[in-house]
């Protein structure tokens, strides 16, 4: 490689944007903020509309598949021609989902509702990715962390809000939500106005990536690493899925606990997946991505293999490792993928977002199934050896080695 093209790539990578990657995270706090109210309110609609965990199972998976279908093909399609505005108004899909699941009679209505919360998220996501690696300076991991920690923020808020709000006052209350959707219609149309100014800069980048990219293995060897990082998402996002959606009704089962003291443990699991996700970038950053992601898969087994087993007080301290550690690792992933298959930044994004919801709500609809017909109890010793499918991660290959210094 001529030095000729390390001088190109310096003079293409900006310095980092922070009030852009802050504006974004926010962003991304307040619409995952609102997905989170899906789950959080799972008891209430399960007396509500005398739901079998079979049925809420199927809650999660509609919400999961519109939210995972579409992002490959909006990502896909935004590499081709971006589009900045769409940030906004994807919103407008989660306002109408959220007022529709306030006032929702019947079950039907109620999966309608989850699916236009869906369908804005697989319109944000893709773009607010692009948005945070356009003004990553080069940080990407740092920058991706700092975006991703803003969604799991907002996941960690949605229960507790939900316990304070919702719980005590009725599923009505949904509604005042509502005020955060506008807020981030606000928000995402004045980043689409800085998004659009950098359109240049993407087109410039987009020409000299192919040259300054630094992975430089055969299609088969990266399609190889490529199913290794899905399978890798398969483990997390099935683990996670156990406790997003059947946290609440374990501690309830197991402990006698009431839905708000339970929706605490659930806030203490997120609150602790965003410190994960805040330190999951930088560190890959600077140690390498495949490292990361070998620590924060493989390292979760030892406390989801306690769980189970746990009284109330160590459940507590165990969830807060898992979560702390897991969470570290989709930064890193999604980061990695991308330098796999430089130049398709939505696409990648929207397909591993995708495949990432999609692997919950799947996971979410067949634990479900499992709980009915054994314990919840049981789906968690089950669900306790996922973690060790980390071991994969010993066959992805260094890309860090093949950086041009």
């Amino acid at each position: 490689m001529q030095s000729g093209t390390v001088d190109d790539q310096k003079t293409l990578v900006k310095s980092t944007v922070y009030p852009v990657l802050f504006a974004i995270g926010t962003s991304h706090m307040l619409n995952d903020t609102m997905q989170s109210l899906i789950p959080a309110i799972y008891p209430l609609l399960k007396d509500s509309f005398s739901l079998s965990f079979s049925q809420i199972g199927l809650i999660t998976l509609t919400f999961q598949l519109s939210s995972s279908l579409l992002q490959p093909m909006v990502g896909y399609y935004t590499d081709k021609k971006p589009k900045p505005y769409s940030l906004a108004s994807g919103m407008g899909f989660t306002l109408i989902g959220l007022i529709m699941l306030a006032f929702s009679s019947i079950y039907p209505m109620v999966l309608l509702s989850v699916a236009l919360i869906g369908a804005g998220s697989s319109v944000f996501h893709p773009e607010a990715s692009r948005v945070a690696y356009l003004a990553s300076g080069g940080k990407r991991g740092t920058a991706q962390s700092i975006f991703q920690v803003g969604g799991n923020a907002g996941s960690s808020l949605g229960p507790l809000l939900a316990a304070l709000i919702i719980v005590p006052y009725g599923r009505s209350n949904v509604v005042w939500f509502s005020l955060m959707a506008l807020a981030a219609i606000i928000l995402l149309s004045k980043i689409g106005k800085w998004y659009k100014s950098e359109l240049h800069f993407i087109a410039k980048k987009k020409s000299s990536e192919k040259e300054i990219n630094f992975s430089h293995l055969s299609k088969r060897k990266t399609i190889f690493s490529i199913i290794i990082l899905l399978v890798l998402i398969f483990s997390k996002y099935f683990y996670i899925a156990s406790i997003s959606s059947y946290l609440t009704f374990f501690m309830m089962s197991k402990f006698n606990a009431s839905v708000q003291s339970s929706q605490i443990y659930l806030f203490i699991f997120l609150a602790s997946t965003a410190i994960g996700t805040l330190a999951g970038g930088p560190l890959g950053d600077r140690f390498g991505r495949k490292y990361i992601i070998w620590f924060s898969i493989l390292g979760a087994a030892p406390f989801t293999l306690l769980l189970p087993h746990a009284n109330m007080f160590w459940t507590a301290i165990l969830i807060s490792c898992v979560g702390l550690i897991l969470s570290s690792a989709f930064p890193a992933i999604l980061v990695y993928a991308q330098e796999l298959l430089p130049g398709n930044i939505g696409t990648i994004t929207g397909f591993f977002f995708g495949f990432a919801f999609g692997m919950g709500g799947v996971g979410s609809a067949v634990l479900g199934y499992l709980a009915d017909r054994t314990s919840i109890f049981y789906v968690y010793q089950l669900c306790a050896f996922l973690p060790l499918i980390g071991l994969l991660t010993g066959f992805l290959p260094n890309l860090e080695k093949r950086k041009i210094i």
